[in-house]
């Protein structure tokens, strides 16, 4: 590397964006494309730094395998951030190889953060613990070492373990500021802040409260029946017995535990359950059926009673709590990915949540009427973002929680 080349590389690490551009605006050669490359990308012009680094890795020949690698390892670090998340990870794998062999260890490291992360956002939780175990946090420099703890953080929140999180955080930002990057110790401030804020509804004895992620994990972990409406799920204790895929049934116990300790009348189960406005006698058999079923189903842990004029819930031990989301379900998926501040594509939104684009873009649209989120561009370029910051901190709801 020469010298003007060697001093672009030293601003850019030092944060001097506009500084290494002055030395490398007017070269052409393929080390003087990535480090314009680079620099678009922390001055916020993704579409550019793109197009720059692809032309880069195509300028390195077969004998500068590392460049290449490194330029590959930008570009997937540009594809997450953009949150194209249709990009090959493939290619991430391969540039992390090359960059182990030939002994970038630093690199190599970086490699596996990007992709650790992109696993936390798609919910692969093992997958990203795996990339992670393959690092030593002793060996990173302190910006690499602020990303790990970010992942680490990420990782449990997702599992609820907040106080672990709350170190993870606090190891974060130390790394961050030991690194000097005003941006890095911006991220991890803003991925502190859902640890302190309501992250969920709590029902409990006919009084709803909002509550933080600190007092899920209580709830979650003391003696109480738990109705989770943010899993679909009847927990006590360790026990989880799931209905995520029992629409039905689970919108039946909803309604019994928000009742507790009184019983929920049979209309009020029957429009709940089955929108049935005018119950005839085809709806209370299907309710008794159903009823039988959640009995059958949710035995370990609770009993369905009749009373003279509905059903009631009796847990085995403990009294009976309902965990709800702030908003509908699907609206609260998306509004927690959308709460990362970056800009998504329907597309992007519809990988991770695991479901069809149209029923993302409907929900989007409906939020955008209720002025929650706005659209930026049209047409394929169309990326969408929160208009203000929601009145949840959304952590809870990402997925990986489920």
């Amino acid at each position: 590397m020469d010298s003007t080349l060697n001093a672009a590389a030293l601003a850019l690490a030092g944060g001097d964006v506009l500084g290494a551009l002055n030395r490398v605006a007017l070269r052409d050669d393929p080390a003087s494309l990535a480090l314009r490359g680079i620099a678009m990308a922390q001055l916020g012009d993704l579409a550019r730094a793109r197009e720059l680094l692809k032309q880069a890795a195509r300028g390195f020949g077969r004998q500068e395998a590392v460049a290449r690698a490194r330029c590959i390892l930008a570009e997937a670090e540009i594809a997450l951030v953009s949150r194209d998340l249709a990009w090959p990870d493939r290619r991430l794998e391969e540039a992390r190889t090359v960059l182990v062999q030939r002994g970038d260890r630093a690199n190599a490291a970086h490699a596996d953060i990007i992709a650790a992360r992109r696993d936390l956002l798609l919910g692969q939780l093992d997958r990203a613990a795996e990339h992670l175990t393959q690092l030593l946090p002793e060996t990173l420099p302190p910006a690499l070492l602020a990303g790990y703890w970010l992942v680490r953080a990420g990782l449990d929140i997702r599992l609820l373990r907040v106080a672990a999180a709350r170190r993870a955080l606090q190891h974060a930002g130390a790394a961050a500021r030991r690194s000097g990057m005003v941006g890095l110790v911006a991220e991890v401030e803003a991925a502190s802040l859902p640890l302190d804020g309501p992250v969920a509804l709590l029902r409990r004895n006919g009084v709803e409260t909002a509550i933080a992620l600190d007092a899920v994990e209580a709830l979650l972990a003391s003696p109480a029946l738990v109705a989770d409406a943010t899993r679909n799920a009847l927990r006590q204790d360790d026990t989880v017995i799931s209905l995520s895929t029992r629409p039905v049934l689970f919108a039946l116990l909803r309604v019994l535990a928000e009742a507790w300790p009184g019983d929920a009348a049979r209309e009020t189960l029957l429009a709940t359950a089955f929108h049935a406005r005018h119950a005839d006698e085809s709806h209370r058999a299907r309710l008794r059926v159903e009823m039988t079923r959640l009995r059958q189903l949710i035995a370990p842990l609770a009993d369905v009673s009749a009373t003279p004029t509905g059903f009631r819930l009796v847990p085995n031990t403990g009294d009976v709590a309902v965990l709800a989301l702030p908003l509908e379900q699907r609206s609260a998926d998306v509004m927690a990915l959308l709460a990362d501040g970056e800009l998504w594509s329907s597309a992007a939104l519809a990988l991770v949540l695991d479901t069809s684009a149209r029923t993302v873009q409907r929900v989007l649209q409906d939020l955008q009427q209720a002025g929650k989120v706005q659209a930026i561009g049209r047409g394929r370029a169309q990326r969408w973002s929160q208009r203000t910051l929601p009145g949840f901190p959304t952590t809870l709801l990402l997925p990986g929680a489920r």
